[in-house]
């Protein structure tokens, strides 16, 4: 265990971060910000939830110069809700220090992003498209960048943007710092990294050093048709403070939390389709606990970091295993305990099988709750709502009208009707959602590897429910709406 006063940071940088609540070091920020401080290239093997914003924004922090009046960092994420949490992050770490933090990303008013450029932000976090646009425009100039951070370079990769990192890394001087971070180590990053990365430390934490044993994982074998019950009785039962529920398409986020709404719950979606005004809505909205229950793809959550998420429900069971960890890791983070449930249908028990045999973890089987344990559930909350109301206090205007009542009628009779009232009892309102084909079963534990020319072939990734979507080789026509 180490504390961050050991690793002989500034005082204004150990306020902030006290400040944030962060005293221990994680395993990521143990190893890579003594190494980053003496101003050496690294590589960070890491998933997300790890630590890694603070891993590499320490360094930065401590580094620039407040006074300077240009930009002296650049951080580049495959998505703009990441570049957006970066920042924010980053953000709070200089805050005292004063060095201030922009995040530019695709979908964002371009002219607004080229009026808070010309403010002389100390660090830029961007998405690649976007950052080549300011660049093509000549709204960014890189000549006094002193450190550049790759975040999530896998996920850059199978986005189809390595091109592109390729070209915004020649635009930066060579006696800079270049730190990369990798969820896996591809062939292609490990080109990219000796090709960009002088003489790199290679910091790697394994998975045993996550925080996925505080997550307790178990799987319900439902037929199609049944999940949605299923998921209702679930939330019903366990009363999850905040929820992020996980489907395999765009149609389904939005046939799902409409559907939820129907039921009474609080919930939302967001997916690739919405435009960036409304996923920031959406993304408050959860933060701020406004709505309980997030729906998402696999693709719009990437890269969400947000805390105080109690429960995951895999409603369609992930692609594959990597799927699987980075959903189940929203819950469960600063090392508070999460629950993860997945939905499998009997066509996709071999699925399950094979991430229990690349995670080595066994999930454990659970039956859907009955009606009965649901609506005890529901009275447990209650109980739990007037019982924390009792212990704050704040009822005083009410005591005369409770004393009328209580003269009228006994005291057991009056609180039993009370608690009638504000059990919220399960809602049976008709729900119609289209089936998902189930997962194909493979014939191997083990993916077969991608042929070599396989990222040079397919530029982009899969969208969620829809094809490829190509990335085009010509600047007129590629896509920067990440």
């Amino acid at each position: 265990m180490t504390y961050f006063y050991e690793l002989g940071l500034s005082e204004s940088l150990l306020q902030a971060l006290a400040n944030m609540g962060f005293e221990e070091a994680t395993p990521i920020q143990e190893k890579t910000i003594p190494v980053a401080l003496q101003q050496r290239d690294l590589i960070g093997q890491a998933h997300t939830g790890t630590g890694k914003t603070a891993a590499f924004g320490v360094p930065m922090v401590e580094k620039f110069e407040e006074e300077a009046d240009r930009v002296q960092g650049l951080v580049i994420t495959p998505t703009r809700e990441l570049a957006v949490q970066v920042a924010e992050e980053l953000n709070r770490i200089g805050q005292i220090k004063g060095i201030r933090t922009l995040p530019i990303y695709g979908g964002q008013d371009i002219n607004r992003q080229i009026k808070a450029l010309k403010k002389r932000p100390h660090i830029i976090v961007g998405t690649p498209g976007r950052l080549m646009d300011h660049m093509d425009r000549r709204t960014l100039r890189l000549q006094g960048i002193k450190m550049v951070v790759l975040d999530e370079a896998d996920e850059m990769l199978n986005m189809g943007f390595i091109e592109d990192i390729e070209a915004i890394l020649q635009e930066i001087p060579e006696e800079r710092q270049s730190l990369l971070f990798s969820a896996t180590m591809p062939k292609p990053i490990q080109v990219l990294a000796q090709r960009f990365l002088k003489d790199p430390e290679f910091i790697s934490i394994k998975a045993k050093e996550v925080t996925v044993p505080s997550i307790d994982q178990s799987y319900i074998e439902v037929q199609e048709r049944e999940k949605f019950e299923a998921l209702c009785r679930l939330l019903d039962t366990q009363s999850p403070e905040l929820a992020i529920v996980f489907g395999r398409t765009k149609r389904r986020v939005d046939e799902l939390y409409e559907a939820l709404n129907k039921r009474g719950y609080s919930a939302e979606g967001i997916h690739g389709d919405l435009s960036q005004s409304k996923r920031d809505s959406v993304l408050r909205q959860f933060k701020e606990a406004t709505i309980d229950v997030l729906v998402a793809t696999d693709v719009a959550a990437r890269g969400l970091d947000i805390s105080g998420v109690t429960h995951v429900y895999n409603f369609d069971i992930p692609q594959d295993p990597e799927g699987y960890v980075h959903r189940i890791g929203r819950t469960g983070r600063a090392g508070k305990k999460g629950e993860a449930i997945t939905f499998v249908t009997p066509r996709e028990i071999h699925h399950l099988r094979m991430i229990e045999n690349i995670t080595k973890r066994k999930i454990t089987r659970q039956s859907v709750p009955t009606m009965k344990e649901t609506i005890e559930g529901q009275q447990r909350l209650t109980v739990e709502r007037l019982l924390k109301i009792v212990e704050e206090g704040d009822f005083q205007h009410y005591y005369k009208l409770a004393e009328e009542l209580l003269a009228e009628t006994d005291s057991v009779t009056l609180l039993a009707a009370a608690l009638k009232s504000l059990t919220r009892e399960p809602d049976r309102s008709p729900v119609q959602l289209t089936e998902e084909k189930p997962l194909r079963v493979k014939k191997t534990h083990v993916p077969k590897p991608r042929p070599k020319q396989y990222h040079k072939e397919n530029r982009g990734r899969q969208q969620e429910n829809k094809g490829t979507a190509a990335k085009g080789k010509i600047r007129g026509k590629r896509k920067v709406s990440i």
